[in-house]
């Protein structure tokens, strides 16, 4: 087996070039892999096309690159909470296909899969199939360019014709994960939300790039709590279990004592 372990974050992200596409982990804020996207920072690469859920917020996680204008597309589920990738997409400067989240994720995974392209009813009716959904604007505000319509088909489903819509895998040149636990091998364990995109983005990539809070010896994990498969990873980083996170929008409930004086 192979030793996947890499000395540092910026060791691991030096051959990415210019214009490379990533797949990148992350839900929110949970699982972002931000020591490698600030190591992507420090070594300037720049017009990136990236697919992920989000793009971070203004001046963390994936919104560092955004920021220091470092990447050409976007690939999300939505905008989120960053208004700096709001301005640049309003503004021209900023390409951005938006993809409903359930077909984002099985586009990761079916690239990842070698499936070339799946049919879902999810955008049947709508802009994602019909076509028409702006994807960079011009400066005055007209629509630059525009999403192509995308083939409808029929097919019965419990002996009733259903349209599906046909969407097309995604792959990238690399993806760029989080995990809690991981082996020299490239096996790897998530923890809770982190676990939402950060599994099919690593299978997304043809190299991709693991940092792990924790890294263990071969056999030292349980193959049952094994969440992605060493054979998805090809390199993996220790980052610790003190590096940063953040939460998106903290809310709290009121205390009992709170809600009774109310």
């Amino acid at each position: 087996m192979i030793d996947k372990q890499w000395a540092s974050a910026a060791d691991a992200v030096a051959d990415i070039p210019d214009g490379a596409s990533l797949a990148v982990g992350g839900f929110g804020l949970s699982g972002n892999p931000s020591a490698l996207i600030q190591a992507l920072l420090d070594r300037g690469t720049s017009g990136l096309s990236i697919v992920s859920n989000n793009c971070g917020v203004d001046d963390w996680g994936l919104g560092l690159l955004l920021g220091a204008r470092r990447i050409r597309k976007m690939t999300s589920s939505y905008v989120g909470e960053n208004k700096e990738f709001e301005r640049q997409f309003l503004s021209g400067e900023l390409e951005l296909e938006l993809t409903p989240q359930g077909t984002l994720a099985e586009k990761l995974r079916a690239g990842g899969s070698g499936i070339a392209a799946f049919y879902t009813q999810t955008g049947v009716g709508t802009q994602v199939a019909e076509g028409g959904l702006p994807r960079r604007y011009a400066s005055d505000g007209s629509v630059a360019v525009a999403s192509p319509p995308k083939d409808v088909r029929s097919f019965p489903v419990n002996g009733v014709p259903r349209d599906f819509v046909l969407e097309e895998a995604i792959t990238t040149d690399f993806a760029l994960v989080h995990a809690a636990l991981g082996d020299r091998h490239g096996n790897l364990i998530f923890n809770k939300a982190a676990r939402n995109f950060n599994p099919l983005a690593a299978m997304a990539g043809r190299i991709c790039i693991a940092q792990v809070e924790r890294l263990v010896e071969p056999g030292e994990l349980d193959p049952d709590r094994v969440h992605l498969p060493g054979v998805f990873v090809h390199r993996i980083v220790e980052v610790g279990p003190d590096i940063e996170k953040r939460i998106e929008r903290r809310t709290v409930r009121p205390s009992a004592d709170a809600a009774g004086e109310a």
